[in-house]
């Protein structure tokens, strides 16, 4: 984070700024900042004027190192969006520095997306990418996933020439309704920028399909991962197989989020036996809640953490179905309870450590079954059909012609545009 005095902020303002004038009211502490490392726009609206002056200014600031833009267009029309956005990516695309862009909480979908995509495949020295809650789509989410790819494709390019330039390492792109049809593209994606740390995808909509794509043909290759966060998915016994598997190859995990995924008791069981192999001695934060976790499942992962997991911190299991005076659960809670006394130091998050508030605990019926269906063996053939197919049909989506001519022209004017 840079220091006060290298920030300039607008955040949480609630402006409606429209036009060029409008801006300069609140410009000028930025115009005559020299050394400017970290711009926070966020929590305004911004017109198509505005973002003109705007990325005018900024394109005159070398040493930014992060631009905040999320939740900038509120309110503002369809139409108006795709020029302001390539007013503002256009002018930052020469910034040396900047490796952190943040255009979450905008309202882009498939019909706003090309002045990103441009800016995605070329913008060499990004680090840090933060698109969450943007409506992409699946169709949308493929043209992203693919400008990273196209991105990689250039900072190898700049490597060769001797240049030094960061490794992508941080995506977070949740609640955009990627879905199964974007994961061929995805999983592409982060084979190539394999030194990736840091992923969220959470809440969008990828099922058992998607899942098992993105972890066997993408996220197999980043085996420098620190944080996974794909709660709010569907694994079940498919994608809790495709987790096993690739778990152990994650040395320098610290986080892992695969709560309200239906995980399911056999799913369960077999990350447990995965984690209990001791390849993920850095692991600390586990979030598995509202996951269909018997018993069975519990006395696992109790004992991973216990002979495989040495750091495990914190543990989320509320919302499954076992009894809150279960054995495991019992000896998981004095285990984490110990290692809090003995490693929590004087000051103490308690949301970090322990195991979670089981107020919403379901306890298995006598007569309930806790086998879970076994999926069928599909051919590797027939899944990767069934992948394309989707991806196929996600891309047919319909989309509006914007009159706008600048959104079409941007593309070719980014390539022509080095850093």
């Amino acid at each position: 984070m840079a220091a006060p005095d290298k920030v300039f902020s607008l955040e949480g303002k609630a402006l409606k700024i429209d036009t060029a004038q409008d801006l300069e009211a609140h410009i000028g502490p930025l115009r005559a900042m020299e050394d400017v490392e970290e711009v926070r726009i966020l929590g305004n609206t911004l017109g198509v004027e505005a973002c003109k002056l705007l990325g005018e200014v900024l394109a005159t600031k070398k040493s930014l190192k992060t631009a905040n833009l999320a939740d900038i267009f509120t309110g503002r029309l369809l139409n108006e969006i795709p020029e302001a956005l390539s007013s503002l990516l256009t002018s930052i695309l020469n910034l040396p520095n900047l490796r952190t862009i943040n255009l979450s909480d905008n309202a882009f979908g498939l019909n706003t997306q090309a002045p990103l995509v441009a800016f995605l495949s070329s913008h060499v020295p990004l680090q840090h990418l933060y698109l969450n809650n943007n409506g992409l789509g699946p169709h949308a989410g493929i043209l992203i996933a693919d400008s990273l790819s196209k991105l990689h494709e250039k900072k190898e390019e700049v490597r060769k020439a001797g240049q030094d330039v960061p490794y992508l390492e941080t995506v977070i792109c949740g609640r955009n309704r990627l879905e199964n049809g974007s994961m061929l593209a995805w999983a592409k994606a982060f084979s190539l920028h394999s030194k990736v740390k840091e992923i969220k995808m959470v809440q969008n909509g990828i099922r058992q399909e998607g899942i098992e794509q993105l972890l066997t043909a993408g996220l197999n290759n980043a085996t420098e991962l620190k944080v996974l966060d794909l709660q709010d998915n569907t694994f079940t016994i498919k994608g809790a197989r495709a987790l096993a598997k690739v778990v152990p190859l994650w040395a320098d995990i610290q986080e892992l989020g695969i709560g309200d995924s239906l995980l399911g008791a056999k799913g369960a069981i077999l990350l447990a036996d995965a984690l209990s192999q001791g390849r993920n001695q850095k692991l600390e934060t586990l979030r598995l809640q509202y996951n269909d976790i018997t018993s069975a499942g519990v006395k696992g992962f109790a004992s991973a953490a216990k002979d495989g997991l040495p750091v495990l911190k914190r543990i989320e299991l509320n919302g499954n179905k076992f009894s809150e005076d279960d054995e495991s659960i019992l000896s998981l809670q004095s285990l984490l309870d110990g290692r809090k006394e003995k490693h929590g130091g004087d000051v103490v998050d308690e949301d970090a450590w322990g195991v979670d508030s089981l107020s919403d605990l379901e306890e298995l019926d006598s007569d309930e079954e806790e086998e879970e269906e076994e999926e069928e063996d599909v051919r590797p053939e027939e899944k990767a059909e069934k992948l394309v197919k989707e991806a196929e049909e996600a891309q047919e989506a319909p989309t509006v012609q914007l009159k706008d001519d600048d959104v079409d022209a941007l593309a070719k004017k980014l390539e022509k545009t080095g850093i």
